[in-house]
């Protein structure tokens, strides 16, 4: 495992640096927890238009069920790298078969290796993966940049949507920070209202500092969680929903040297769960809504063969709450968990190669019937059937080629 320092004068971060290297398990429960502004004035920075054919705009996230016709793709990726892509990927794919079709190129965005879009569906924000880290918003209806942001740190690796649509959070990797930025009511950005910087505790072993890696909300809304790799915890802040400022609430340590990355909600609310890159294992973690703390259980497997070096990368639960899906870079598996006890329990059923090298991330469809898998090393996007029964995964055809593909998101 190669420690958390950044090679800064080549702008590679570890999380770059590791891309680019070439049965039934134990049931493991956790104890049951305890009981929007004015519009700001956004950046209209101009930016080179879309080299792309117009594939369809998306409408608002639907409701599950087939949608007829093609359905927007956007993909992330490094344009900094050898072998990267020029911008955000554009395609479509068929909400049926799974099939992708490429539809060009988002240029004007840089390393826009993570995406995510409003929850009415209009705006896509990116971030830019750099030293001098910042966001940005794309107008989907005529792919139009709105503008770039600060995040007022290095190396910004995931954003999310507070479901008000009136803030933007975000993760800086490298200085270990998370940053809020205003939403107008146009998608655009205005300046940043808050940064936390993560000081304590002291960062784990092999760690150089905090590494901020997710940043996300709490089912119930009324918190928001930051996941920290380099000092081995889970931060819980209270956001200010008229002001946009960050108060610390609570801190959930993992076992030193875990490495935490990606943290989902079990659509119960009362549960979470949360993959660790470092020590390759993933925990349950009960959640409690009145507080915001997070109580994180037993290390358990990933469903990695132990083979290779294994980096567990992003876990996602199906919307009925009935199944989980691990990412595994390394193993190039994805891991399948029946959600038992109502979010209490994860069960490994077993895992599914990924027909590509090194899943970054994984995202399901609106509508759940898919999961595609974004592989770096291997530069391809794998989707796979989800039987909404059994969570058994199918791989539907071959991989898109996608350059450095490091972030898929359907709509």
């Amino acid at each position: 495992m190669t420690s958390g320092a950044e090679a800064s004068r080549e702008g590679w971060s570890r999380r770059r640096f590791i891309g680019a290297l070439g049965g039934t398990a134990a049931v493991v429960a956790v104890p049951a927890p305890a009981a929007a502004p004015a519009d700001p004035e956004s950046s209209r920075t101009t930016a080179p238009e879309s080299s792309a054919a117009k594939a369809p705009a998306p409408d608002a996230h639907r409701s599950k069920g087939k949608d007829s016709g093609p359905r927007p793709l956007y993909l992330g990726t490094y344009t900094s790298v050898d072998g990267g892509g020029t911008g955000i990927g554009l395609a479509t794919y068929d909400a049926s078969t799974g099939q992708i079709t490429g539809a060009g190129t988002l240029t004007g965005v840089a390393d826009p290796s993570y995406l995510t879009v409003h929850p009415d569906g209009r705006t896509l924000y990116a971030v830019d993966e750099q030293t001098a880290g910042a966001v940005t918003a794309v107008r989907l209806a005529d792919r139009k940049v709105l503008g770039a942001r600060s995040t007022g740190g290095a190396g910004p690796c995931h954003l999310s949507v507070h479901p008000t649509g009136r803030w933007l959070l975000s993760a800086n990797y490298t200085s270990g920070s998370v940053a809020v930025h205003p939403i107008d009511s146009s998608g655009a950005l205005g300046e940043r209202t808050a940064l936390a910087k993560h000081s304590s505790p002291q960062p784990g072993p092999g760690q150089d500092g905090p590494h901020a890696h997710q940043f996300v909300t709490s089912p119930d809304g009324g918190h928001v969680l930051a996941v920290d790799l380099g000092t081995d915890t889970v931060y819980t802040y209270r956001l200010d929903t008229t002001k946009g400022t960050l108060a610390e609430v609570s801190q959930a340590h993992t076992r030193a040297g875990a490495g935490p990355r990606s943290l989902t909600f079990h659509p119960g609310g009362r549960y979470a769960y949360l993959a660790n890159e470092v020590d390759d294992t993933i925990a349950v973690c009960a959640y409690d809504p009145a507080t915001g703390a997070l109580s994180i259980g037993a290390p358990q497997s990933s469903g990695s063969t132990g083979g290779t070096t294994n980096y567990p990368a992003q876990i996602l639960v199906t919307s009925n709450g009935a199944y989980a899906f691990l990412a595994n870079r390394g193993d190039n598996t994805l891991a399948r968990y029946a959600v038992e006890a109502d979010g209490a329990r994860l069960r490994l059923l077993g895992t599914v190669p990924v027909s590509g090298d090194f899943p970054r991330q994984i995202a399901l469809s609106p509508d759940g019937s898919l999961l595609f898998t974004a592989n770096q090393r291997s530069s391809t996007v794998s989707v796979f059937h989800v039987n909404d029964s059994t969570g058994q995964l199918t791989l539907t055809g071959e991989p898109f080629a996608s350059p450095v593909a490091v972030c898929a998101l359907p709509l």
